[in-house]
């Protein structure tokens, strides 16, 4: 019998397809349960047009089987059949498809739609099999013909007999090496998980003989081996079903049987979408942080289908980074895959159903906050911070969507509120939005910087995340009203005088706090009266657009540039202290100096900043001791 040869481009596509097209050598699984899929459907087809053709789906299946002692693996179908012509022209001639030639001839039928888009899929067979053997018989042919080959060497074609049409292709599994093991692909349960991965919603019932153990028959205590015929697919996806038909369990079952995370979901989102582009999906609000969120090994990303079969486990295209917390999948009819199905060409249909996917989670947590605001509170407790970071990436680009989303504890209400809410019960006369920064809400109520803000009744937003100031910077104003923060340098606040001052007082304060800053030197930008303190003797404001918080944050990243901020030390001059410090300026200008020194450290310890000599701040408080 004579060996045919690959034409030349075909042998060197299949060389590099074996060897580099797919990263996962179980995929050869996927795809020849997708041909034999394809090939019922083309049965399918043809009973549309066909009155002498009857569809009977319960005679229609694919059977997957495996021979560990002849290391064979066998996909049978009952399928449309390929011709001698046919299978010269489909196996013959790499990335010729059958399916894609007859999904062109029928596009304008109604009906299911073909998986096989590429004739390359067959091929990924060699990555585990030396041999690869397809017996096929045509509809409406009397003769079956057997195609062999061994890969690149080529292939023979020769009649055969088979009682039934259909295909059924037989591989001889590779022999074991030191790097693959290839029994993998004889071992029945291994086999079944690989289906139910892949093909668990191809359409038609997938068969496998399963092993099972009972009682031989008569005993009590003895158990026997039994083989039994199951089908190993669910076949009907529940993103296909009807969703009145759905129930809330059924979802959270979905949810765990895909393993998207071990809590239950706080939301679902079911999208069946019908327009410029056809695609389904089931989309999770989870209740939880997985323990690898904020890590360099979580991967973002949904479960794509084409057509009911498993393209990618992680499709992150699908997804913004500031939505990433969201799982689930798509399942979609309308998109351009490449040559191995394993990763999408970046089309505009990927982008449109990334847009849609993004504008519908979007409108859930909305209406979550709208309706359901314990349990929008309990999700923004967990991936709140993920939504600030979207805010503060990409330049702020994303700050108009995302904004109303947002959620801080307030100094009037003690819990969350939305920057919608502040804003609506603000006074006539409040210019801006104020916050707050600091580790907890108990240690931004004790900052001396808050004093006239509260005394005015303002409203002020605690930061306590320390993406919170970074990301308000991005946002800049929210519905015409500025943020600012308590220690800004300017409070847009008009303090109360209580009495006129000298103009010999305003001078003599005025050498005092330029003397005071000399002896600080760098460590401030000025030294000034505070009007915004009532009962603290001291504190810092800032100057320009980093903050004490900010300096804080930048300085403990890696590779920080010691950043600083514009200190201003800002003095009380209605408190006691103030009186020490004009004493001490006109009589003892060295205990002026460690007055200077301890209320500045004390200024920093109230702000959680580091003291550059701890040492010598004890010592000056032993100093004033004795």
């Amino acid at each position: 019998m004579e060996k045919r040869q690959f034409q030349a481009e075909s042998k060197r596509l299949l060389e590099m397809m074996i060897n580099s097209i797919y990263t996962q050598k179980e995929i050869f699984l996927r795809e020849l349960i997708s041909n034999a899929s394809d090939a019922i459907d083309k049965i399918y087809y043809r009973a549309l047009t066909d009155e002498n053709l009857a569809f009977d789906s319960d005679g229609y299946y694919i059977k997957v089987s495996a021979d560990k002692e002849n290391r064979t693996l066998t996909i049978r179908d009952t399928g449309i059949g390929m011709t001698q012509e046919e299978l010269e022209n489909n196996l013959g001639v790499i990335a010729k498809s059958g399916s894609l030639a007859f999904k062109k001839e029928n596009e304008s039928k109604d009906g299911h739609d073909i998986i096989g888009q590429f004739g390359v899929g067959f091929y990924s067979a060699f990555m585990v099999a030396d041999v690869v053997t397809v017996t096929s018989k045509a509809l409406g042919s009397d003769v079956a013909y057997k195609w062999e080959s061994t890969g690149t060497d080529g292939y023979t074609i020769e009649p055969c007999e088979k009682d039934s049409v259909g295909t059924e292709i037989v591989l001889k599994i590779k022999e074991n090496t030191e790097d693959e093991s290839y029994d993998e692909y004889l071992d029945e349960y291994r086999l079944k998980s690989i289906i139910k991965k892949y093909s668990d919603f191809i359409r038609y019932p997938i068969k496998m003989d399963i092993t099972g153990q009972r009682l031989k028959e008569g005993s009590e205590s003895e158990y026997e081996e039994y083989q039994e015929e199951q089908h190993v697919n669910s076949m009907i996806p529940i993103w296909r079903k009807n969703r009145n038909e759905l129930t809330t369990e059924d979802y959270e079952k979905f949810y765990a049987e895909k393993h998207y995370g071990y809590d239950k979901p706080l939301k679902h989102i079911h999208i069946n979408a019908d327009g410029a582009v056809v695609y389904q999906a089931i989309l999770y609000i989870p209740e939880s942080i997985p323990f690898d969120y904020y890590s360099k090994e979580f991967e973002k990303g949904l479960e794509l289908y084409s057509s009911g079969v498993l393209i990618m486990d992680k499709c992150s295209d699908l997804l913004p980074d500031y939505f990433s917390f969201v799982k689930g999948m798509v399942d979609s009819e309308s998109l351009s895959l490449n040559i191995s199905r394993e990763m999408l060409q970046h089309d505009r249909q990927l982008k449109m159903i990334a847009k849609n996917i993004s504008s519908k989670i979007k409108s859930q947590l909305q209406s979550m906050l709208k309706d359901e605001r314990e349990k929008y509170e309990q999700f923004y407790k967990s991936f709140g911070r993920q939504l600030k970071y979207g805010i503060y990436s990409d330049y702020g680009s994303h700050r108009e969507e995302l904004q109303d989303l947002l959620m801080f504890n307030s100094s009037k209400e003690k819990k969350l509120i939305t920057l919608n809410e502040y804003v609506s019960r603000m006074p006539e006369d409040q210019k801006y939005i104020y916050y707050a920064t600091g580790e907890s809400m108990e240690r931004i109520d004790k900052l001396p910087q808050t004093e006239l803000v509260t005394e005015k009744g303002y409203e002020i937003l605690y930061f306590t995340d320390d993406i919170d100031e970074f990301a308000i910077k991005m946002i800049m104003n929210y519905k015409d009203k500025e943020f600012k923060s308590v220690s800004s340098g300017d409070l847009g606040i008009e303090a109360d005088e209580s009495a006129d001052k000298s103009e010999s007082e305003e001078n003599e304060t005025k050498e005092l706090f330029d003397y005071m800053k000399t002896l600080l030197a760098d460590k401030v930008t000025n030294v000034k009266a505070s009007k915004r303190l009532k009962s603290h003797p001291v504190c810092l404001s800032t100057e320009g657009e980093v903050t004490i918080e900010m300096e804080k944050i930048l300085n403990a990243m890696p590779n920080s540039q010691d950043v600083k901020a514009s200190k201003v030390l800002e003095i009380n001059v209605n408190h006691a202290v103030f009186q020490s410090l004009k004493d001490s300026f006109e009589k003892d200008k060295e205990k002026l100096g460690l007055y200077t020194a301890l209320l500045y450290n004390q200024a920093l310890l109230i702000e959680g900043l580091p003291l550059q000599d701890p040492v010598e701040f004890t010592n000056d408080i032993c100093k004033i001791m004795v």
